[in-house]
């Protein structure tokens, strides 16, 4: 089960997914041309979001824990205030820099408002729908392939990597603090070298029955992508792990 698809059947669940990924795109897009003075325009476009959430019935908590992902680049934009040159302003008392308020406030505003709208995608197409969504926008059929391999090797690597955090507290080891990120460290190495031989066994297995480096349905042939087919579901494992750390 995807964690970031809300099964549905809205007007938004039924649109074209190659109508919703061009969609989410264009509004990315404004949302980064936006001057970062226009406050007004950051709050029609949480509107605008919001609307597409009343109509699909996401729950708001839904869509805000999901949106958790971002609390790095948060932190990130935190500190920006106290970082910057230049002129200087109080805000509750401490002086803090005017261009670094303001640089934290676009990565905020931009960071928070892109990661809704990503996830605002993701909640309402399923998986298998973006990639027929990539095929019917002739996107290239390479890229149509890794997002395909990536899609189905995240859920592998997910278990994969619980099935060794499992087998390591069985044994009497569960790091949590800094000086036990070695074990952490060697931990993403295993996986990562697991993930790399598993995805050299998978190449061997497609092209034994025929795989000439494009999926059955991603259009014209493209060149074998053997090094490749290794590299995306480690660069994968890699991924998930960062984000569970």
């Amino acid at each position: 089960m995807n964690p970031l698809h809300r099964p549905g059947d809205s007007p938004v669940h039924r649109l074209p997914a190659q109508v919703k990924i061009v969609g989410a795109l264009a509004f990315v897009l404004c949302v980064v041309a936006t001057d970062r003075t226009a406050y007004w325009a950051f709050g029609a476009y949480l509107a605008v979001l919001a609307a597409v959430w009343v109509v699909a019935a996401i729950p708001p908590g839904w869509m805000a824990k999901r949106a958790l992902i971002e609390t790095p680049f948060v932190v990130l934009a935190l500190a920006a205030p106290f970082l910057g040159g230049g002129p200087e302003t109080e805000v509750l008392g401490v002086s803090v820099s005017v261009g670094g308020l303001l640089a934290g406030w676009n990565i905020v505003a931009k960071g928070t408002i892109g990661v809704l709208a990503s996830l605002t995608l993701a909640a309402t197409t399923t998986p298998r729908d973006l990639v027929v969504g990539l095929q019917r926008l002739r996107t290239p059929s390479v890229v149509v392939t890794i997002a395909t391999l990536m899609l189905r090797y995240l859920e592998v690597i997910v278990a994969e990597a619980r099935r060794m955090r499992l087998a390591r507290i069985s044994r009497g080891h569960d790091p949590r603090f800094l000086w036990q990120v070695g074990a952490t460290a060697r931990g993403i190495g295993t996986l990562f070298l697991r993930s790399y031989e598993r995805g050299e066994r998978v190449h061997l297995a497609m092209v034994s029955r025929g795989y000439a480096g494009a999926l059955p349905d991603a259009g014209g042939p493209a060149r074998p992508l053997s090094w490749l087919s290794g590299l995306v579901p480690a660069a994968t494992a890699a991924v998930v792990l960062v984000g569970t750390l």
